[in-house]
């Protein structure tokens, strides 16, 4: 303790805090890497079928994409708050700095930085997160950073998700975050689905599969909101205090099963409408409107016979 000048030790050099989430920086490089192989063979496909398979490819990556990246992204609920604040235990000195609280499946990310990042003699940047998945123990982690000394503000808001804290909101949110993913995961399995029936072509089947995709991801959205009705106990951090509210994964989620309704519900009712016309639209390889085949030639169905009078040879053409 004298090397600390009789204070809890902390650490000699803060983590700081990550830029980006390292699971959906994965998942973004393999669906990028996927879209630049499309993109690569695109000057291969001729005519206007070009555009069509433009537009398919990278709106399917997307939804796959968005669909597996939310899963593992800590901005569902989002609060952010700039306060001066206690810094240490068992100590009156005070530091004015940025607090940030993100509530994700599974579990939070509470950032720490100081305004400047030097207070103190130390740089103030912290990033730490406290998981409630399955197999993890967040009494645990929280015991061990009790343990490591971290500082006030980050140890106030991660009691507030412990099994015993008064505001009683873990398992509620460990519930909500459990039920969501599973969602998320039946709807990128349905996608999967829905781009081998679009395949092949069954333009009805795969429709409903993408209409099943974009309710597993509405359902993941709503399992989360419910959540909301639970009331978050207040967040005091110095002088100001901390409130919280629906994210980018959140909205990205909402707007990607919207999406996927969207595009499943054109595709069931151009099936009831022109089954015919859907299948060589998704197919590409059909008649064009005006009857010719794909290499622009004329198709000869019949010849008239030339006539005892003489009559010169007329062809019939579609």
């Amino acid at each position: 303790m004298t090397l600390w000048d009789s204070e809890l030790p902390f650490y000699p050099q803060p983590r700081h805090a990550a830029g980006f989430s390292v699971p959906v920086l994965i998942v973004i490089v393999v669906f990028l890497a996927l879209a630049v192989s499309f993109l690569l063979i695109l000057p291969g496909i001729r005519g206007h079928s070009r555009w069509f398979w433009l537009v398919r490819i990278l709106l399917s990556l997307y939804i796959g994409a968005e669909i597996v990246a939310v899963h593992f992204s800590a901005e569902w609920l989002v609060g952010r708050v700039s306060t001066n604040t206690s810094y240490k235990a068992f100590s009156s000195e005070r530091v004015q700095a940025r607090v940030g609280l993100l509530v994700g499946l599974e579990g939070i990310n509470i950032t720490l930085t100081g305004t400047p990042t030097q207070q103190l003699n130390e740089t103030i940047d912290y990033n730490e997160r406290f998981s409630w998945s399955l197999g993890e123990d967040y009494a645990g982690e929280y015991a061990e950073a009790l343990q490591r000394g971290l500082p006030n503000p980050v140890l106030y808001l991660a009691e507030k998700f412990t099994p015993s804290s008064p505001c009683g909101v873990h398992r509620q949110y460990r519930q909500a975050g459990l039920y969501a993913s599973a969602t998320l995961w039946v709807a990128f399995c349905l996608w999967l689905l829905s781009n081998v029936l679009l395949s092949m072509p069954v333009p009805l089947y795969g429709g409903l599969a993408l209409l099943t995709t974009g309710a597993f991801a509405l359902f993941a959205v709503f399992a989360f909101a419910s959540v909301s009705t639970v009331p978050l106990c207040p967040l005091r951090l110095g002088s100001a205090e901390l409130t919280t509210g629906y994210g980018v994964a959140f909205w990205v989620t909402l707007a990607t099963g919207v999406l996927c309704l969207f595009l499943g519900g054109i595709l069931v009712t151009l099936h009831c409408a022109r089954p015919s016309a859907l299948r060589i639209f998704l197919d590409q390889s059909g008649k064009d409107c005006c009857g010719q085949a794909r290499g622009g030639s004329p198709l000869v169905l019949s010849s008239a016979p030339h006539t005892q009078s003489g009559a010169p040879h007329v062809s019939t053409y579609l």
